[in-house]
């Protein structure tokens, strides 16, 4: 286990082999690609010719070099071709019965110095190793596709391993460009570990007809900037491979959050698995394409415009950076705005922080000064309410205390003209409430922007049972006006981004409270191996721990779910006074300002 793995062999080459048997040969390890069907293996030979042509097209790799690492890979139907390899990769088909059946049949051909490694999302390295003649030289190896492009590697180690042939493998992957990553065995390691938990809550929430699956997949990649929606994502990955990998998850955790929703067993029994059978949640051009096309379910462009009432002035309540963040908005729209504060000190300053934001728009060249002038013409500050007389739209966007928000309901009843649409920029309480403190809730709807404002597309628009179809409708034009992507959901606890975002949150603190890994290759893995902009600590000392924990504890109180229940570490946390960047100390300690 002491000696370089410079021969590997690859069993099974599917897409992810086939990716696997790519990025070795071009690092220079001979390799050894074994499938028994011949078409796979023409596939992945021809897969390398074409990556490494345009390697060369793109002048990354000389020609000459492109023919040495077409040399390296060679293709075999029998796993008896593994013989002298250093190390055998499987990657056959999410399945202990077939899996083991290659680690019975490769203990009586490899050297007694080789190392297995199985490339497992979810199932057990640890059942599989103990079924093996030398399970101490049995680990898992978890790349992620595309192979090529995705740095991340999870090395799992069971009981059983040898820690030298960790080390190796380690080694091996670093050399590849890899960032290689230590986790021990359980079901779906980090980064699957995380992410099928968020995919099948989102697959029961399309189920439940709560939004449909453009607007859920829109929420996810504008709310919280994900590359791809989950549902995309789940067509991606495969239906049926998601569901065995949930599978394998619940069988552990007995967690409901990884109970495979309903749907995930309809589409897999249906043959609807995704872009590789041509649909699933989308309909796709064909087979293996990921181009989607128009089916059933796909909304018309036009629907919910030309019926809403008119709206020419807009009236913000608050004078935090949420509000004075959607007054720019509205303004630069072309909307009148009045923005109010609890004093006309606090409406001066909360406009003096769009003058500000608007002078850096000027600095970077996004927009003109005259732009600028005419921008903050349009905005007028008041120390009242009762400056909302005459809007058209009130916004409110005060603290998110359901108390302080009806009684602002309640005076803007008795303030606004009628007609006039009244919304709540809440994230998390019922805007159901704040309507019944009015005399008019079919006038109440809820609208809510992400932070920063100016930058952030997204708007979820939040429909009571009681929400006019006018006034939904007017709330869907006014967002398009002011260029946000608008999405519509029901009233209920988190509507899609944050009943989606939070659990995934609150199940990276219990990895670090159960002490399964640490803050930091928890992040490396959700940046590295899911594609996010931020991992799951970075982001929660940004949002702030006590943010946090409200919304989880409203959730919570919402589903009754125990899964949903906020990890003990995160209680202990807030209640200590670590809150995250704003305090200087969250999960990680911060400079002070």
């Amino acid at each position: 286990m002491d000696t370089p793995l410079s021969t590997i062999a690859v069993v099974g080459l599917g897409t992810m082999g086939a990716g696997i048997a790519d990025v070795l040969a071009r690092a220079g390890r001979e390799v050894i690609g074994i499938d028994i069907d011949d078409a796979a293996a023409a596939q992945a030979v021809a897969a390398l010719e074409a990556s490494t042509a345009r390697a060369v097209a793109r002048e990354r790799i000389t020609e000459e070099e492109r023919q040495d690492v077409l040399a390296r890979f060679r293709t075999f139907s029998d796993l008896q071709a593994a013989a002298e390899a250093d190390l055998v990769i499987e990657v056959v088909p999410e399945s202990y019965e077939a899996k083991q059946e290659v680690f019975r049949t490769l203990d009586g051909i490899v050297r007694p110095d080789a190392i297995l490694a199985t490339g497992t999302n979810a199932l057990s390295v640890t059942r599989l190793a103990a079924d093996s003649a030398h399970p101490e030289r049995v680990l898992g190896l978890h790349f992620f596709a595309p192979v090529q492009a995705m740095k991340l590697v999870e090395v799992v180690s069971s009981v059983l391993t040898d820690p030298r042939a960790v080390d190796a493998v380690t080694r091996l992957a670093q050399d590849l460009g890899k960032e290689p990553v230590a986790v021990g065995d359980r079901a779906g390691f980090i980064a699957d570990g995380l992410l099928f938990g968020y995919l099948n809550q989102a697959a029961a929430m399309y189920e439940a007809k709560y939004a449909s699956r453009e607007d859920i997949d829109a929420a996810m990649k504008l709310g919280c900037g994900l590359p791809m929606g989950p549902l995309a994502l789940l067509d991606l990955i495969g239906v049926d491979t998601a569901r065995t990998v949930l599978e394998a998850m619940y069988a552990a955790s007995h967690d409901r959050l990884h109970a495979p929703a309903p749907i995930l067993k309809q589409l897999s029994e249906a043959g609807l698995t995704g872009r590789k059978a041509g649909r699933g949640f989308y309909a796709y051009e064909a087979p293996g394409s990921g181009e989607v096309v128009r089916d059933a379910l796909t909304p018309l462009t036009s629907a919910g415009t030309g019926t809403g009432r008119e709206v020419a002035s807009v009236g913000v309540a608050g004078s935090g950076t949420m509000a004075s963040g959607i007054a720019e908005v509205f303004a630069k729209a072309g909307y009148t705005v009045v923005l109010a504060a609890r004093s006309q000190e606090k409406a001066d300053t909360a406009k003096a922080r769009i003058a500000k934001s608007l002078a850096r728009s000027v600095d970077k060249g996004r927009m003109t000064a005259e732009a600028r002038d005419t921008t903050l013409d349009l905005i007028t500050p008041a120390g009242s309410l009762d400056a909302f007389a005459e809007v058209d739209l009130a916004v409110e966007a005060v603290a998110e205390d359901l108390a302080v928000k009806q009684e602002l309901f309640a005076r803007l009843d008795k303030i606004c003209k009628p007609g006039a649409v009244l919304a709540t920029t809440t994230s998390s309480l019922p805007v159901i409430a704040c309507a019944r403190a009015t005399t008019r809730p079919q006038d109440v709807i809820g609208m809510h922007f992400f932070n920063p404002a100016p930058a952030m597309k997204l708007v979820e628009i939040v429909r009571t049972v009681l929400t006019g179809d006018d006034v939904h409708a007017t709330v869907r034009e006014v967002t398009a006006k002011i260029r946000k992507h608008p999405v519509d959901c029901g009233d209920r606890a988190g509507f899609i981004v944050n009943a989606l975002l939070f659990p995934y949150l609150n199940n990276a603190i219990k990895m670090v409270q159960e002490h399964y890994a640490t803050l930091d290759d928890i992040d490396a893995a959700m940046k590295l191996g899911g594609g996010y902009p931020m991992g799951p600590f970075e982001l929660l000392d940004v949002v702030g721990l006590d943010v946090s924990l409200a919304i989880e504890q409203v959730l919570h109180r919402e589903f009754r779910d125990p899964g949903l229940a906020p990890a003990p570490l995160l209680e202990h946390l807030v209640a200590a006074g670590c809150l995250g960047r704003k305090t200087g100390r969250g999960f990680r300690e911060y400079a002070r300002r």
